[in-house]
């Protein structure tokens, strides 16, 4: 496999890592329930390979709609980018309730003080609990298996490149099945309704891990 180049799909660095001197806040939603847009934001950070080491992608998501509200993609882990995304999505609106994991840039009072200067109430995922952001890890699954391993980016301009096409995609064109085949920018942008509120999935210890 190492003469041929090839790797197997598998998580790469470890990007929460808590720091044992930050606040850590209580987790939210527990059987709540996304009832409209802006109701429930997630944020997280994942890795993307590179042809030659990594870069670091944050994202911020609406859990009604699936809209990707912002995203960041940088080469190192310094907190920068994630108060840049952070930022802009309360640029655009402000969530009732905004969701993490207990990651170091999460528990920053430099992202904390952002959050709570714009009134938002702050959930915080338990430790080891992927699943309570279930809606950031299954957009990282989808971006992963339909862009990023099927391609070998060259350098950071071409990730960001072909990355920020695929969120162009994801939010405007591409139907969602559980959005009754509507785009998440038209159920963000247009206020359009599905028919049921969609779920917020239970914390539940029996559910397989997403990988992001």
């Amino acid at each position: 496999m190492r003469e041929m180049g090839i790797v197997g799909v598998c998580p790469g660095p470890n990007l929460s890592k808590r720091n044992l001197q930050h606040q850590i806040y209580p987790y939210l939603l527990r059987n709540i329930k996304a009832g409209h847009c802006n109701h429930v934001w997630g944020i997280d950070i994942t890795f993307i390979r590179l042809k030659h080491g990594w870069m670091y992608l944050v994202a911020v998501i609406d859990w009604y709609s699936q809209y990707v509200v912002s995203w960041r993609l940088e080469q190192t882990l310094d907190i920068g980018f994630v108060l840049e995304a952070t930022t802009e999505a309360l640029g655009q609106a402000v969530p009732e309730i905004w969701n993490s994991d207990q990651g170091s840039h999460f528990t920053s009072p430099q992202y904390t003080d952002l959050l709570k200067a714009a009134g938002v109430k702050i959930s915080m995922d338990g430790k080891n609990r992927a699943l309570d952001n279930i809606f950031t890890e299954r957009f990282w699954r989808t971006l992963k298996y339909e862009e990023v391993y099927t391609k070998e980016y060259a350098n950071p301009r071409e990730a960001r490149l072909n990355i920020g096409r695929f969120i162009h995609r994801y939010n405007h064109e591409r139907p969602h099945q559980s959005l009754r085949d509507h785009t998440p920018a038209e159920i963000y942008m247009k206020g359009m309704v599905p028919e049921d509120p969609i779920p917020v999935v239970p914390r539940r210890d029996d559910v397989v891990r997403v990988i992001a």
